[in-house]
């Protein structure tokens, strides 16, 4: 099984706009999630995508490889399928998010376990919810899992509702999930779920898996114990390194 891990890399981020070549103690972002995803065994080839000339050249001079993508995409999952026409003799691809400069290689290698099983043509990671922060955070996305660690549903709302008891008290009587943004696809999925109409779950979520849910895709989880730091804004970066 060929697998190409995808890191998505875009300049023109609206809450921080140049993310990926932000120094983070004495490498870019986009350096450290390279680096990190490197380490993951589970991976044969490693390649960053962008359209921007800035994060091609400082891709090139720390020695990775890039390919330059059309500069329209919507998500990563597109930007993911133009690459992987680059590399057809590739099954597997997983989209490692660009903002994640601390990526623990070890969720990698989990997430590309789901294909062991033939028959999984979407995955992603989930991780438990302790606290009621995170419960009730609308910029944390949940997931409900069947029995088949199936995803169900995603939303930014909590979900499920606990119908009998008070939200203090949700944690106790309930295991929650929140959703860890890798993906991985089979290599014709990732073509396919690219054609698909953006659907109306995913316009009243703003979450792009749910347009795969609601086309009947199955999406299967993996339950991951390891906490994920991403980048989102220049606060968040003030966080790390301070």
């Amino acid at each position: 099984m060929k697998v190409l891990g995808i890191i998505p890399a875009r300049y023109a981020s609206t809450r921080f706009p140049g993310k990926p070549l932000i120094e983070i103690q004495g490498k870019s972002m986009i350096q450290r999630v390279y680096e990190q995803a490197l380490k993951a065994v589970s991976l044969t080839k490693v390649v960053v995508a962008t359209d921007d000339e800035r994060i091609a050249e400082a891709v090139n001079n720390f020695g990775a490889e890039f390919v330059m993508t059309r500069d329209d995409h919507q998500s990563g999952t597109d930007r993911c399928a133009e690459v992987s026409q680059h590399f057809p003799d590739f099954d597997i691809v997983i989209n490692i998010q660009g903002d994640e400069p601390f990526i623990n290689p070890k969720q990698i290698d989990l997430l590309v376990s789901c294909f062991e099983h033939g028959n999984v043509k979407l995955a992603t990671l989930i991780k438990e919810i302790h606290t009621e922060e995170e419960l009730l955070n609308t910029n944390i996305p949940k997931v409900v899992i069947n029995s088949r660690q199936e995803a169900i549903y995603f939303s930014r709302h909590t979900i499920p509702y606990i119908r009998n008891a008070e939200k203090n008290k949700w944690l106790d009587v309930h295991q929650f999930y929140k959703h860890i943004g890798i993906y991985g696809y089979t290599t014709p999925t990732l073509l396919e779920i690219t054609r698909l109409q953006p659907s109306s779950l995913e316009m009243a979520e703003s979450l792009e898996q749910l347009r795969w849910v609601e086309n009947g895709y199955t999406i299967q989880t993996r339950i991951t114990a390891i906490e994920t730091i991403a980048i989102d804004t220049p606060e968040d970066l003030d966080k790390i390194v301070g």
